[in-house]
């Protein structure tokens, strides 16, 4: 797979052969390339449109291309239109779940519960919640400030000497991350091509995009077929008895309306094969713009659309400009409380995945770091980043290193250029050092003699994708932390902008990284989080690493979940707890997965690769996160076997991937675990070569 994406080698002759054998022995009519996302789209040639050396035009031809490919990911579906000559048919994310609370959380919360009834009664209870926190890792999410304060171990045997108002005040603010915790989205197993949602699944959609907007009774009213008036009416008869001629709320009827719509769309999911045999007849296929049902509403609806992305000239859009804005302040505020001063560098992760499903966010936070807005034409169509007065900021102008995903590098031309302008200009402008920190280093670098002391775009080699990090977790191939940091610095020292068009340019990447304090991303869906693809360790963990190499101290990395109204940043530490706790050690999630078969087994083995890159590139090694993982997917003999069945190969990676973690010191399990783990791997691998009768 690696050799796909390398542009100075040719795909190898296996591939090519298959390629040209559908082409001229088989002698396809169409070629349907299942699933997001396949590779001829990325083989060695122009990344921008395919010339007749492009190896995907040699290997494609004349052939039509039916792309099956995800609505929630606009992004990379361009690359698969304009090098794979992809006519892309959508398909829906799976139906989404609420994560609810499970095993030792709902006994912690119960035990709350029943202590703060009566504290002065219950007081032996501290003991028991204290004990229930510690083996759940909770203490690492919700710290208990008071017992920092005193300097006493928050311990079982510590419990009775913090207060009983400090105690209670403590518990009131677990319980609310409990609440926070119970509904957290989560994807609920897999998208299956075509079949429309059930009544259950149709609630599910409903509830996330709705929240709290709708009540329950109406919802279900809907689900079950509800027109308006119906909907209203039992709603009126049910919350408004006493009260026959109140007016209905306008919002209400807004808001039922469009549920009414979504529901409708959602039946039209047929559409997804409808239109695959559309295509293969060589009839029109209606185009949709990509995006996702809970940030962009019903708009990307139905699926089984030619989706497509939006104008590069327009981003940021006003509200994403705004929104961005508003996430960087936040970035700033939160570093000056922790440290009590401005970062002077903070490193920007720009993806084409994100900035186009939020139109430009990520851009809005880096314009607002630097100080600077988006001036447009008449046209509406933005033509330059222009610098504001430092008298309108009320910060410094922060440096920035911008890491350009391989898709945004290649899909926002004209935006590289603008933001390759803007950062030169920063760094000549009249101002003082502590006041604009990009000039200061810009100054810093010119003295030593680097060319282009302005550069800050900086990506993989030109027309190469991908940082390597995730390759060699995924291979083990690698010994220390510090391996993976020097991969992902040595595949993106390649700057961009309107002169450089992937010159290397170590020493100024190198002298970024030493200033870098903080780390800013968007997550851009439920379904993708940190812990469920390999991406986000690889290139953002990776990141973080080789920063704090060349720092020699801990840099932060905060997330912000786009697909939600909150723009709070969340350290990655609390957010990883957060997805592993929510999805992957969720029974909930587990089953749904499970469900699906070897597809639903295979996504459960990734997740466990990721967490070994997570711990590789952070440092992140929580033993309650393993613990919990081995006894849900391999210790547990139901789960096991439905795992073993479904995937082989996923349930050897699943237990091998525990005894890695161990090998290399993030988990230390009781020996007794250690050696249950140890015969089932050998069990896996002897039925997998064959071995076992």
């Amino acid at each position: 797979m690696r050799l796909m994406f390398e542009r100075d080698l040719t795909p190898h002759p296996q591939y090519a052969a298959f390629y040209k054998w559908l082409q001229n022995e088989f002698g396809a009519d169409a070629v349907i390339h299942f699933g997001m996302h396949g590779t001829v789209e990325w083989l060695p040639g122009s990344p921008l449109g395919n010339t007749g050396y492009s190896w995907s035009d040699i290997l494609l031809g004349n052939v039509p291309n039916l792309y099956l490919y995800a609505a929630n990911n606009p992004s990379e579906s361009i690359l698969a239109k304009r090098r794979g000559y992809g006519t892309l048919i959508s398909y829906n994310v799976p139906p989404y779940g609420r994560a609810g609370l499970y095993k030792e959380l709902v006994a912690l919360r119960e035990l709350i519960s029943e202590y703060r009834e009566d504290p002065e009664k219950n007081y032996l209870l501290k003991e028991a919640i204290c004990k229930k926190i510690l083996d759940t890792g909770l203490e690492a999410d919700c710290p208990f400030a008071e017992a920092k304060r005193l300097g006493i171990e928050f311990t079982p045997e510590n419990a009775r000497l913090f207060s009983n108002q400090a105690f209670q005040n403590y518990l009131v603010q677990l319980y609310d991350y409990l609440q926070v915790l119970e509904n957290r989205l989560f994807s609920a197993g897999l998208h299956v091509l075509g079949e429309p949602p059930d009544s259950e699944s149709l609630r599910q959609y409903l509830q996330a995009y709705l929240g709290d907007t709708l009540p329950e009774t109406v919802i279900t009213d809907i689900v079950n077929g509800a027109d308006l008036p119906t909907a209203l009416a039992h709603y009126h008869a049910q919350a408004l008895p006493t009260e026959p001629s109140r007016q209905i709320d306008p919002e209400l009827s807004d808001r039922i309306n469009e549920a009414i719509l979504i529901r409708t769309l959602l039946q039209q999911t047929t559409d997804e094969l409808t239109n695959l045999l559309r295509g293969l007849n060589g009839e029109y296929i209606p185009p949709a713009p990509g995006g996702d049902l809970l940030r962009d509403g019903p708009g990307v609806l139905p699926t089984g659309r030619n989706i497509h992305a939006l104008d590069p000239y327009r981003m940021p859009s006003a509200a994403a400009y705004e929104r961005g804005r508003e996430i960087a302040r936040k970035i700033i505020d939160q570093h000056l409380r922790e440290q009590g001063t401005f970062p002077e560098t903070v490193a920007v992760m720009l993806w084409g995945l994100d900035a186009i499903k939020t139109k430009g966010e990520s851009l809005g936070i880096l314009l607002e770091l630097v100080g600077a807005e988006p001036v447009k034409e008449g046209t509406g169509r933005i033509v330059r980043y222009e610098l504001k007065p430092l008298t309108e900021i009320d910060h410094p102008r922060i440096d920035v290193i911008a890491n350009l995903s391989g898709i945004f590098r290649d899909s926002f031309g004209n935006i590289i250029e603008l933001l390759d302008d803007l950062f030169q200009r920063a760094a000549t402008a009249d101002e003082a050092e502590d006041l604009n920190f990009i000039r200061k280093h810009a100054l810093t670098l010119q003295a030593q003699g680097v060319e282009n002391a302005s550069a800050r775009l900086f990506s993989n080699p030109a027309g190469d994708f991908g940082s390597l990090v995730n390759d060699r977790v995924v291979d083990a191939n690698w010994e220390s932390g510090d391996e993976l940091g020097q991969t992902w610095q040595g595949r993106n020292t390649f700057s961009y902008g309107r002169k450089d068009k992937g010159q290397a340019r170590p020493e100024v990447l190198n002298t970024l990284l030493k200033t870098t304090e903080r780390i800013v991303q968007q997550i851009d869906s439920v379904e993708y989080g940190l812990t469920d693809i390999q991406e986000y360790y690889a290139n953002t963990g990776g990141l973080k690493k080789a920063a704090e190499m060349q720092r020699g101290k801990k840099v932060t990395a905060s997330f912000v979940e786009s697909f939600s109204n909150d723009t709070t940043p969340r350290k990655l530490e609390d957010l990883l707890r957060m997805e592993y706790r929510t999805k992957l050690l969720n029974p909930k999630w587990a089953e749904a997965m499970v469900a699906q078969g070897a597809g639903g087994a295979y996504e459960i083995s990734q997740r466990m690769t990721a967490m070994i890159g997570w711990a590789g590139t952070t440092d992140f090694k929580d033993n309650w996160v393993y613990d919990q993982a081995a006894d849900t997917y391999a210790l547990d003999p139901a789960m096991a076997e439905k795992l073993r069945k479904a995937n082989p190969e996923a349930f050897r990676n699943i237990v091998g991937r525990m005894l890695e973690a161990h090998g290399r010191g993030f988990w230390h399990p009781d020996q007794e675990k250690l050696e249950r783990l140890r015969q089932l791997y050998e069990i896996a691998d002897e039925e997998l070569e064959g071995v076992a009768m």
